[in-house]
């Protein structure tokens, strides 16, 4: 089996590219580092730096590989971002999309895997946990872009497999502790380091955390399934809400974190519950999340507390 994974050098595209070798997959790693870092490349796969924005070179990259499917997590995945430039996110999320589909029909591919964001392409939903059947009504250029992504996704199935894996909160090692988004690492960086940790606003607003271990499982599932020919929508998560105030308090414990957070306004676009159904991919992808929030939390903790003393 042969894999162009773009956004492989990122949190979650690395660690899905680690099971796609352990697996004994070729895989060809698309990224232009502008947040991936080159540290997270498996040795044993190709690499080529390069946008998928840039058409000539993507093409030839494929034409030249010759891969079996696409597993597409290459993203402007930042919310706050998306509200400042919301044209780059159009650019990278709906245009780079597009471009990875017609090169795929293009080539013959066998399918095609696409990072979503069950996090925010429901925008506000009434009720909890959501199912995929419901309505959707993102708040933020990055929700719109990943919901035009799938739609696109839909559009090319009728020649390409489409398989659209719309993630929950995802947390683990190796996620970027930098910038706004990945509160978990963002918490952990800061709590071990004894600085100050902002919450925006009351911190009661909610989040569907997952491990990056299931998220990963998750993809091998969804490979799974668009190579008997299936396309298809799918939340990944827990169905289960946990507010950033209990986090807090859950890493405040497991790093021995003595100060009280600071609350700050909170960020314009910024959903305040979500939580996932996820018994359509119980049933159709036989995936179950496997490992509890504590022991996840845990995990993460010690990678950014090994990291620190290395």
């Amino acid at each position: 089996m042969r894999v162009i994974l773009t956004g492989g050098a990122g949190f979650i595209g690395s660690h899905v590219s680690e099971l796609y070798i352990k697996m004994g997959f070729k895989i060809l790693i698309i990224d232009d580092l502008s947040t991936g870092k080159e540290e997270n490349l498996p040795k044993e796969a190709e690499f080529e730096k390069v946008s998928i924005t840039d058409e000539n070179k993507i093409i030839k990259i494929f034409k030249k590989f010759k891969p079996d499917i696409v597993n597409h997590h290459a993203a402007q995945s930042s919310v706050v971002e998306s509200v400042k430039n919301p044209i780059l996110d159009m650019e990278v999320n709906i245009r780079g999309t597009i471009f990875l589909l017609e090169s795929s029909v293009l080539c013959n591919l066998k399918g095609f895997i696409f990072a979503s964001s069950g996090g925010t392409v429901y925008g506000e939903p009434k009720k909890l946990p959501v199912k995929e059947s419901y309505r959707f009504f993102p708040i933020s250029p990055y929700g719109i872009s990943k919901i035009t992504g799938e739609m696109y996704g839909l559009y090319y199935s009728k020649k390409l497999p489409f398989v659209s894996l719309r993630y929950g909160n995802v947390f683990g090692p190796r996620q970027n502790p930098h910038g706004e988004s990945g509160v978990v690492a963002i918490f952990c960086e800061k709590m071990l380091n004894n600085e100050e940790v902002h919450i925006y606003g009351d911190g009661n607003q909610t989040r569907d955390f997952i491990f990056i271990n299931d998220v990963v499982k998750a993809n091998l599932l969804a490979t799974e399934y668009i190579l008997k020919g299936k396309t298809g929508i799918f939340n990944i998560g827990t169905g289960k809400e946990t507010s950033i105030n209990q986090i807090f308090e859950k890493l405040k414990k497991l790093t021995g974190y003595k100060k009280r957070p600071i609350y700050l306004a909170k960020r314009e676009a910024e959903i305040t519950r979500i939580a996932l159904d996820i018994k359509k991919a119980q049933k159709e992808l036989n995936f179950k999340p496997e490992w509890d929030i504590e022991e996840a939390l845990k995990e993460t903790v010690k990678f950014f507390n090994e990291r620190r003393k290395v």
